[in-house]
Order: structure tokens, then sequence, then C-alpha cells
């Protein structure tokens, strides 16, 4: 009985240390993976946009409300050249084949589509994978957000496509609703 005891302790020590090491561990690195996953969105939103844009945050109300009325967005950039405001980038989320795709889609005030960035994704390498290509993902620039967006499917990656024409009609609604002017 002593001994089932003793081990017990031990093993309770040693979880708290190690929840603390953990805990310590997160502290310290929260800050740098912060900075990194902006960095690649300032990647994205600069392939969308041009390199001469400035981008800020959404007012984070509106971002809370937007949110609140639709989960998968993550985050909602402002695109602006000079004072002008030129669009918006919503970074989202939609379901894929190989799971969650994390997508950033770019729309211009003129209610058109500016582009869009994968960047995320666990799809099928050489098929579901190509919706990060260039090719497909030129496919929306231009598109209008007056309706339904629609293109065409990649060869042999149906469910993907679905995923992301799902999320980016997600996201246009969001625009349409609660961004465009």
């Amino acid at each position: 009985m002593k001994e089932t005891i003793r081990l017990g302790v031990i093993l309770m020590i040693i979880s708290i240390v190690s929840a603390g090491v953990l805990a310590i561990s997160n502290n310290v690195t929260k800050d740098r993976i912060a900075e990194l996953e902006m960095a690649g969105s300032l990647e994205a939103l600069r392939g969308i946009f041009g390199e001469s844009t400035n981008f800020k945050p959404l007012d984070e109300g509106k971002l809370a409300e937007i949110q609140d009325a639709t989960p998968s967005v993550v985050e909602i950039f402002e695109a602006y050249d000079g004072d002008s405001l030129i669009g918006y980038a919503i970074k989202h989320t939609s379901k894929g084949f190989g799971g969650v795709l994390v997508l950033m889609t770019g729309f211009n005030t003129d209610g058109t589509v500016a582009g869009l960035d994968v960047l995320e994704h666990s799809e099928t390498p050489g098929l579901g994978a190509k919706a990060e290509e260039p090719e497909f993902r030129n496919r929306f620039v231009g598109l209008s957000t007056s309706g339904e967006i629609t293109v065409e499917a990649l060869s042999g990656a149906t469910v993907t496509t679905t995923g992301v024409l799902a999320g980016v009609n997600e996201v246009r609604e969001v625009f349409n609703t609660q961004l465009s002017n």
C-alpha cells in the first residue's frame, strides 16, 4: 500500500513539473509563433493585392460580430493604397478532402475577387494539392461577388474544389453583407 502511494506521489510530481515546463515553453514561444503566422498572412495578402498595398486588421468589435455569425472566419484585413481603401482580405477555413483548408480570399471594393491563396491544407499530393497552384487560384481573380462564385473543378479533386468554393462563397456573403458599402 505504501509503495502504491509513493509511486502515485512520484507520478504526480512528474506530471506537475511536466505541465510547468510546457506552460513556460508555450509562454516563451507564443509571440514567435504569432509573428510567423502574421508573416505568412502578410505574404498571402501581398500576393493578392500587391507589394505596395498596406494592410490593417479589421476593428476587433466588427470582427467578433462577424465571427459570431460565421465561425469559419479567422481574420479580416483592410487593404489600402495610400489612404484609399481598396478591398478586404478574409482568412477563413473550409473542409477539403484531406481535412481543413485555410484560405485567404481578397475582395476589391468594386465587388470583384482580388485573389485567393491556400495557406494550409492536407490534400492529396498531385490532386487536391493543385488548389495551391496559381493556375487554379487565378481562376477566381476578377469574378463578381454579386452571385455564387463557381470555377472549373480540379481534375480528380472534386471534393477539394467543392471545399474551396464553399469557403469562398461563405466569405463572399460576409463581404457582401458586412463589409461592402
